[in-house]
């Protein structure tokens, strides 16, 4: 994730609802509004026009510096901001300046950071320091409130009594306490749980299937290497689980696994024999019994031709030899157990035309999902 300051301002129509909608779009577009300083009503910077009311924004982004300017002139269009070739500065109703972006330094013909008047607005500097006072901008070696000491920009500026609105304040998972995220091979289940925990302040809890000296070889012959390698799952998803979930981090607000305990029956049922089962399954219960289960089961679901491009994309090379017959029977287990489930808090979302990792509207889409 990009730390990003952004500038905003606007001068005609409804100023307040230009700037709420912008930062409304800039959150579901962009990435996660850090803070928002007040707004400043200042007069209009080089022509001559109606005051202005000007914010700044601290963002974190997944975006590179090109498509985060994409996406902030994609939202200056949708907005209604015209801009007339040839005219220099002009009134507008929304304008949205990239600030920084971490430390880069970067000049095109399109885009110029850190922006290359920034350091000559007092509409710009005075709202930096309000939401990162004695922050240090890396790119310049000192501090927002240094900054603004050294600008020469005299212009009057005016605080306003009315604050904007947080977006974040529309998508609320206070109320759990542990989620899980389960799902097929390659559904997406640990990018979901590593960008909720970004995202909402969560503890991760990831499983740590990849130091599993039986998965290879099971893929190559099933039959021979089924039982020790659930075993071996078993005992390595309960140790983990018991260590993480019972370990409180204070400065976290809740946790989020990309696994549930219940997997290890799911994948068991469909990979071992009767006999080897029932056994399994003994052991499970005893194991977990006391195990506490999650606020909130989150099932994704993927169609098996989108499994098998995500699992190829990956390239993990022992997972090349899936057939779909096999996700097929993974999914329907999935499907099966959470029928039976009658004390689970369970979503099931069907995610086969979504991409929630390179589309942050799809993204919320799927997060408001475990509240619709």
């Amino acid at each position: 994730m990009h730390t990003i300051y952004l500038s905003l301002g606007s001068n005609q129509g409804n100023t307040y609802e230009a700037l709420n909608n912008a930062i409304q779009l800039l959150f579901e577009r962009v990435g996660r509004v850090r803070k928002i300083s007040p707004v400043y009503q200042s007069p209009a910077w080089g022509f001559e026009g109606a005051d202005f009311h000007n914010c700044a924004v601290k963002m974190e982004t997944s975006l590179s510096a090109s498509k985060l300017l994409d996406a902030t002139q994609a939202i200056e269009k949708l907005l209604g901001r015209d801009k007339i070739e040839g005219k220099g500065y002009q009134s507008r109703y929304i304008d949205i300046d990239i600030l920084l972006y971490d430390d880069v330094v970067k000049q095109t013909e399109r885009l110029t950071i850190p922006h290359e008047h920034m350091l000559k607005r007092r509409f710009v500097l005075q709202p930096l320091v309000d939401i990162s006072a004695e922050d240090v901008a890396p790119v310049f070696n000192k501090s927002f409130t240094a900054l603004l000491e050294d600008c020469e920009d005299d212009s009057t500026l005016t605080k306003q009594a009315k604050w904007l609105k947080k977006p974040q304040d529309s998508i609320d998972l206070g109320g759990y306490n542990y989620i899980a995220i389960e799902g097929n091979i390659g559904a997406g289940k640990t990018s979901l749980a590593t960008m909720i925990s970004e995202e909402f302040n969560a503890k991760l809890i990831l499983e740590r299937f990849k130091d599993n000296a039986f998965l290879p070889k099971f893929y190559k012959d099933p039959d021979r290497f089924a039982f020790p390698l659930e075993m071996s799952f078993l005992a390595d998803r309960y140790q983990q689980l018991l260590d993480d979930i019972g370990q409180f981090d204070l400065f976290k607000d809740f946790m989020c696994a990309d696994y549930d305990r219940y997997k290890s029956l799911i994948f068991a049922q469909v990979t071992l024999q009767e006999e080897e089962y029932v056994l399994y399954k003994r052991l499970h219960e005893m194991m977990y019994k006391d195990m506490p289960q999650p606020d909130l089961y989150v099932y994704l679901y993927q169609n098996t031709e989108r499994l098998l491009k995500n699992i190829k994309k990956r390239g993990r090379s022992y997972e090349k030899s899936i057939a779909p017959e096999y996700l097929e029977k993974i999914n329907q287990g999935y499907l099966d157990f959470i029928k039976g489930q009658h004390n689970l808090n369970v979503k099931i979302i069907d995610i086969s035309d979504l991409d929630f990792v390179k589309n942050r509207e799809d993204f919320l889409k799927v997060i408001n999902s475990f509240t619709a």
